[in-house]
């Protein structure tokens, strides 16, 4: 089985399209199909610092690997950012992957925790937690407001995260099962209106091409899952979309293109009740941020003053 775009002997092949790719050959569609994303979405300016988040998994790892190889011949920058929930064992082997494979690619990182920002770690807050809210729900929360810090604070106007297509249509059903249709306008992946932009440049990628890029590439990542994660919601409509496309090939792509219809048509709606929190300052759509929020109901005063904006 002979790779379509050269002589090479193909190793992987699209289900959705029937191509059949080397390793090299699939490993710069993934680079290729990632800058006219970005292109396309207004993502990245020219001489921008773009925060690239990197958890340790593969999504991150391989967006860090392609946005370098871009960085190289593209007029923006980039610095890691890694966000330490203060999950035993689980986070220490990923920010050592990190690290390693920062330093192996020459690119500067640094690491933001959740104790240094919010006075807590996601153990001790789920402890404290009075509710129902689920450890995604906080962890999510936190993070995001983490993020926002990580990238003032280097003097990023940019975050970038390794969010697949996959995640994009967990995240689309996941807001319309809980009713909340604002955060659906939020997922247009063009977010140049934004003064904080959030990317996602993998937004039109399937996950298990991102995982093949990783393999092929030799890129190391974390292949432990999240303790937490079969708590939510999301690992079920993984496993059903997972299960359609199986039966019906290509019907993640259909589904996304609708996403990007819906999200176009009432996303200027969403952004009119966009408002600051009257805690920190940081943009919301109601008195208080779900950060404050989430700080409060732990029952902690607020977070580190400095993650104001």
């Amino acid at each position: 089985m002979k790779c379509n775009r050269c002589t090479e002997q193909a190793v992987y092949v699209r289900k959705y399209s029937g191509e059949k790719l080397c390793s090299g050959c699939f490993s710069t569609s993934i680079i290729r199909k990632t800058a006219k994303t970005i292109s396309k979405h207004n993502m990245i300016g020219n001489d921008e610092l773009v925060a690239v988040a990197v958890s340790g998994g593969k999504d991150s790892l391989a967006l860090l690997d392609i946005m370098k190889q871009m960085s190289n011949t593209h007029n923006f920058g980039i610095k890691a950012i890694t966000i330490d929930e203060g999950i035993p064992g689980y986070r220490d082997e990923a920010l050592g992957l990190v690290r390693d494979f920062c330093k192996k690619l020459g690119v500067e990182h640094e690491v933001f925790s959740y104790r240094e920002l919010f006075k807590v770690t996601l153990d001790e807050a789920l402890e404290m937690r009075n509710d129902k809210t689920s450890s995604c729900s906080i962890c999510g929360t936190l993070r995001r407001r983490a993020m926002d810090y990580a990238a003032s604070k280097i003097g990023a106007s940019i975050i970038a995260t390794g969010h697949n297509l996959d995640d994009m249509l967990q995240t689309f059903i996941i807001n319309m099962l809980s009713g909340d249709t604002t955060k659906i306008g939020w997922m247009n992946p063009d977010t140049s209106l934004n003064s904080l932009r959030k990317i996602k440049p993998f937004c039109e990628i399937y996950e298990a091409e991102i995982v093949f890029y990783a393999f092929t590439n030799d890129i190391p990542f974390q292949a432990e899952p999240c303790p937490h994660m079969g708590e939510g919601v999301r690992t079920e409509i993984r496993e059903f979309l997972n299960s359609l496309e199986g039966h019906h090939t290509g019907v993640k792509n259909n589904l996304y293109q609708s996403v990007l219809k819906i999200s176009q048509a009432v996303k200027k709606d969403s952004y009119k009740k966009k408002t600051r929190c009257s805690r920190c300052g940081s943009e919301c759509t109601g008195n208080v941020c779900s950060a404050c929020s989430m700080v409060l109901n732990l029952g902690k005063e607020k977070p580190n003053a400095n993650i104001a904006r």
